[in-house]
């Protein structure tokens, strides 16, 4: 029996559109309308919601999520966040050291400490329906953590008394997005892969 070998890509997730190929009985974009032959079996990984964009992996190897996200190795991922409102010194103080976020079940759950820093507005962010008027109050964030509980980054927002206007994954690990185009995929070699992501194979 042949052993087919399995294919790494990643995404520029654009803003608006499901982490999911099929499923949705809602109308919502999902990702078989982006225009690339993916090989049977594609899924992704590490999902983003459908507001969130950026950086989405996308593979054949159904082991890739145990290996990423199930392991005791902790993995960076980095996120660019613009809030809806000016943030203060302390805000980001707080947000580094741990925020309190309910989580499914009616759980609280307090954060980990974490990476966070005020930028200038990236010059890669594409234009969006849902961009802030540049007059409006606004701040963007850049935020590197470990752990990924559901819609984590947006409720770390809430919890300091503003709002996630925009959340683009850059980053996991070294393999980065870099100038890939919103809509567009780059492919990888197994050996890339895996070695960009610093885990084992």
């Amino acid at each position: 029996m042949e052993v087919l070998e399995h294919r790494y890509f990643i995404l520029n997730k654009p803003y608006n559109m499901l982490s999911q190929f099929i499923g949705d009985n809602f109308g919502n974009n999902m990702l078989g309308k982006i225009d690339f032959d993916f090989p049977k079996g594609t899924h992704a990984i590490g999902r983003l919601d459908n507001l969130s964009e950026g950086l989405l992996i996308l593979t054949t190897n159904k082991k890739v999520t145990k290996l990423l996200f199930n392991s005791k190795i902790l993995h960076k991922r980095t996120y660019l966040v613009q809030v809806d409102a000016t943030i203060t010194d302390q805000d980001i103080s707080d947000l580094k050291s741990g925020v309190p976020i309910l989580l499914r079940g009616n759980i609280m759950w307090t954060t980990s400490p974490c990476d966070v820093e005020r930028i200038e507005k990236p010059d890669e962010c594409y234009n969006i329906v849902n961009t802030l008027h540049p007059r409006h109050p606004h701040a963007w964030l850049k935020i590197t953590l470990t752990e990924g509980k559901y819609r984590q980054i947006r409720k770390m927002i809430i919890a300091v008394n503003n709002k996630c206007k925009r959340l683009i994954r850059t980053s996991i690990e070294d393999l980065e997005l870099g100038n890939l185009p919103v809509g567009q995929i780059r492919e990888y070699s197994e050996s890339a892969f895996f070695q960009m992501l610093k885990i084992e194979y």
